[in-house]
């Protein structure tokens, strides 16, 4: 596992344009889970286009930062029960967190046509900083093959090296859960 990002010494972290193109994407009212989310960064920002956002995390403090409309859920992500019904959302959000052993059933909370919106560190990144154990990093591809391997349809896929602001080597996917209607998903 691992959760980077949020708070730097100049204030809270942005949202990340990735996420913020794949909101675009999402009707108002749409039911949203910002997976893993820390202090809410993403929630915010889509509580703010108007969708219905849960965010977990394990960090109970982290959640109590987020405010809003925004319902929180302290979960603990990886052990014990998984608290989320299938199907129970029209887009799911992760960003710099990977925990391969759920990733099948993070995809099974999409509905039909829920977009999954997924940026994280991969395979190279060490020479930017943290992570840097490549049990936390993507292999070459491993989110496209994962999205596929979950029966989602992927719409945008990314693997490259972020050079603005906080330099990072990433992965970022938008892949739906079909059936889906692609005229909702235009390129901008």
């Amino acid at each position: 596992m691992t959760k980077a990002g949020g708070a730097g010494t100049h204030g809270p972290a942005l949202p990340s344009e990735w996420v913020l193109r794949g909101l675009h994407w999402l009707p108002t009212g749409a039911r949203t889970l910002d997976f893993a989310s820390g202090t809410g960064r993403h929630a915010r920002a889509a509580d703010q286009r108007g969708l219905r956002v849960t965010a977990s995390d394990r960090d109970a403090a982290a959640l109590e930062q987020i405010g809003g409309t925004v319902r929180c859920m302290c979960a603990d992500l990886e052990a014990g029960l998984w608290p989320f019904e299938p199907a129970s959302f029209d887009a799911v959000i992760v960003t710099n967190y990977l925990y391969r052993p759920r990733f099948s059933e993070l995809c099974g909370l999409l509905s039909p046509g829920g977009l999954l919106i997924y940026e994280t560190f991969a395979l190279g990144n060490e020479r930017y900083g943290r992570p840097s154990n490549p049990d936390f990093l993507l292999q070459p591809g491993e989110l496209f093959d994962r999205c596929r391997e979950a029966g989602l349809a992927v719409l945008a896929f990314e693997d490259g090296v972020i050079l603005t602001g906080r330099q990072a080597r990433v992965q970022r996917i938008f892949a739906v859960r079909p059936p889906v209607n692609l005229e909702g998903f235009a390129i901008e």
